[in-house]
């Protein structure tokens, strides 16, 4: 018990500092290379905080459990919405700049959409996945030379005197937080199954969650230091992969088989979670951007969700 107490507690330090210097990394590549934080928020950042994700699906796949792969993926972007965000704009108010609701949100909600068209046959093709991964690198590509004629980064602080020493920062602050991510996951599943609760119950919360906490660490550290650009392109990014990328993971290994649960309830909860996001974000941007109210019913949602979750796998049982 008091190594599980002193594991979660040496992971949850080392992911507060691994998330500050990987985002001072971040904002001073974007300084010195002259770029729009939006940029660096979704290429780097929002690709680089799905790593775990990216690990567990393609573990997963490989063992066969695309069920898992599948169900990580959609169940990431749930939680990078609605829990991410949502603690984030309870911290402090999210500007999402008019920028975003003409070019991220509409490519978001269309990998969304062109995923779905794919997959809603219940059968993801070796063909279909690579269709999907040729569109990740495509929405790569338009966003990054689009959002360059957004305003660039102007030098914080702590932001590292040279291009060498933010890759550096970037690259370490990248591996120590993936590294703590895994510490804390495994001291929290040894936490629970010490107090006896269910592997469901486990899996559900923990392990979910436990995917999506370098989004969370990123994007708090990064809306706290002022950089609500690279808090928002974060989750637009990460999502994006996991939509595009991580889904695509099994397909391109194997035809692998859609469950009809994940598609008409888990994968429908996604999409109206993103359209939500959007909504909220219109709604409150001459209110000074998502704030509490917005991270209060983002959080009930993840809530109400994860109770479903629970009440269908009590049923099924």
């Amino acid at each position: 018990m008091l190594l599980i107490s002193l594991s979660l507690m040496f992971g949850f330090i080392l992911l507060i500092w691994s998330a500050d210097r990987f985002i001072s990394g971040a904002m001073g590549l974007a300084y010195h290379l002259n770029l729009p934080p939006l940029v660096i928020g979704i290429v780097i950042v929002g690709f680089g905080t799905s790593a775990p994700e990216l690990l567990v699906s393609t573990m997963a796949a490989l063992q066969d459990s695309t069920g898992l792969a599948l169900g990580n993926a959609i169940g990431s972007n749930i939680t990078n919405i609605a829990l991410v965000l949502g603690v984030t704009a309870c911290l402090t108010p999210l500007v999402v700049k008019q920028a975003i609701f003409r070019r991220e949100f509409p490519l978001l909600v269309g990998a969304t959409l062109f995923t779905w068209l794919l997959i809603r046959d219940q059968l993801l093709s070796t063909l279909e996945a690579s269709a999907m991964l040729l569109l990740m690198f495509v929405l790569l590509a338009v966003m990054a030379q689009s959002a360059k004629d957004d305003d660039p980064q102007d030098k914080a602080a702590d932001t590292p005197s040279s291009p060498m020493g933010s890759v550096f920062w970037l690259l370490l602050g990248l591996t120590l937080l993936i590294m703590s991510s895994n510490v804390l996951v495994q001291a929290a599943v040894d936490l629970a199954v010490f107090f006896g609760i269910s592997d469901v119950v486990i899996g559900l919360t923990i392990i979910a969650i436990g995917t999506s906490l370098p989004e969370l660490a990123a994007s708090v550290t990064g809306a706290l230091k002022h950089h609500t650009d690279l808090a928002v392109g974060n989750i637009i990014g990460s999502n994006i992969f996991n939509t595009l990328g991580v889904i695509a993971v099994p397909g391109l290994i194997t035809s692998v088989a859609i469950p009809a649960e994940l598609l008409s309830h888990d994968f429908v909860v996604m999409l109206a979670l993103t359209i939500a996001l959007i909504v909220l974000a219109f709604m409150t941007r001459k209110a000074g951007g998502l704030a509490k109210f917005s991270g209060f019913f983002l959080i009930s949602c993840f809530i109400a969700y994860q109770v479903s979750l629970y009440l269908r796998t009590v049923t099924s049982t």
